[in-house]
């Protein structure tokens, strides 16, 4: 059973909220997200990445960069430009990117369930990039960027959602980008007793996207049960927070590849190769995007090929089956001897909202060979999640991104 419980969550005062919400701090390195802040003072990215606040001399993890995350988050609040809700509440966030609507339900998840893998991840975390989320976290005393958490669709919380959704929206606006983001406030004694409810009848809960972000909320949440011997499990730091979507409400985008060379292979070298894995169709010089799963697009030269997986390389294991494992294990490994793509400085990783323009215009700059691939679909993910494994690398790109700053989950 999963624990997801509502929160009083401190949130943008009415009228801020576009001024504030941001993208999530990993998707800006540090030149772009100083030049985002610019001229920006209520961006929650001054709080998400408060190095932007210091000059260039000051290194990004320096301890006055935490403390004045700190400090920001904390006077926005005393300044009013943050309000708090009087009692623990779910939220509905919905997200509508080029006319499709997504939406989910914010809500805080259990530290206790991340480490009984009744909340499932798909992906391994690294010490190092957990570190910076931990400490921003511990010194801000607040988790400011939900988990994206997924979940296989229930027609009670569906209702609910639908039914809420019917009334005046809490906040209403388009982001730079845009997206349109709405949010209502479930209150109602009797709805949020049914969602917490439901969720308790839900046996798995899955990590879509933030596994270093969920890690970190979790490690923060041990800290502190280490610090506060007496604590009862009811504690805020016992639970971090998160937007969960039903499976029916995700898009997966594809998650493209390009290679800077052959591996010492001519051209024709290597469709020599890729011919004993795959059934080759030539597209001429405009790409057709796969249409399912075992299709693969790839531009070599100036001509786009669509690839076909042949039968003998086709797999039923929920990891070794996927698309962009079956391009690794039989054409970059033993071709193009990229033998580990997290650390190879060969290959690079396209979300597909850059579209095959890009894939286009690095071949045409400084890499010999692109595949677009077909999305990982969110019932691959659950099968990977349930077997207890872990996705490759770069296997699923999640659009649209949750806003930060819209929800505030303090562990006072």
């Amino acid at each position: 059973m999963a624990v997801i419980k509502p929160f009083r969550a401190y949130r943008p005062k009415n009228g801020l909220e576009a001024e504030i919400a941001a993208l999530p701090y990993d998707v800006y390195n540090r030149e772009e997200a100083t030049t985002v802040v610019q001229g920006k003072p209520l961006s929650f990215l001054n709080i998400d990445r408060a190095e932007t606040q210091f000059e260039a001399t000051v290194d990004t993890y320096d301890d006055r960069v935490y403390q004045k995350a700190h400090d920001l988050l904390w006077g926005m609040i005393e300044q009013g430009q943050f309000v708090q809700e009087d009692k623990s509440v779910y939220y509905i966030y919905e997200l509508t990117m080029n006319g499709r609507v997504q939406t989910g339900i914010v809500a805080c998840a259990s530290v206790d369930d991340y480490q009984n893998q009744v909340i499932k991840k798909h992906e391994n975390t690294r010490a190092d990039k957990e570190l910076d989320r931990i400490r921003h976290v511990d010194t801000c005393n607040a988790q400011t960027g939900p988990i994206f958490l997924a979940y296989r669709a229930n027609a009670v919380l569906r209702e609910i959602l639908g039914r809420t959704k019917q009334n005046p929206a809490l906040y209403d606006f388009t982001s730079d980008d845009g997206i349109t983001h709405r949010v209502w406030c479930i209150s109602d004694d009797a709805d949020v007793a049914t969602i917490q409810n439901t969720f308790a009848g839900i046996e798995q809960i899955y990590i879509a996207d933030g596994h270093h972000r969920c890690a970190s909320a979790v490690k923060v949440g041990l800290k502190k049960r280490e610090e506060n011997p007496a604590y009862t499990g009811e504690e805020e730091f016992n639970f971090f927070l998160s937007v969960l979507f039903a499976d029916e409400e995700l898009m997966i985008m594809d998650y493209n590849r390009v290679v800077k060379d052959l591996n010492g292979l001519s051209e024709e070298e290597f469709m020599q190769k890729i011919q004993d894995v795959f059934y080759i169709a030539e597209q001429g010089d405009v790409c057709h995007k796969p249409e399912k799963k075992g299709q693969i697009s790839m531009l070599l030269g100036n001509t786009w090929y669509l690839l076909e997986v042949k039968e003998e390389y086709q797999n039923d294991d929920p990891v070794d089956g996927l698309d962009v494992a079956i391009l690794q294990n039989h054409c970059l490994a033993p071709m193009l001897g990229i033998e580990d793509p997290k650390t190879d400085k060969r290959i690079d990783f396209i979300g597909g909202i850059r579209g095959i323009e890009e894939l286009e215009r690095r071949v045409n700059s400084d890499c010999k060979v692109a595949f677009a691939m077909y999305p990982t679909s969110i019932h691959e993910l659950f099968g990977v999640a349930d077997a207890n494994r872990l996705m490759p690398p770069k296997s699923t790109w999640f659009e649209p991104k949750l806003r930060s700053g819209l929800f505030i989950h303090a562990l006072l």
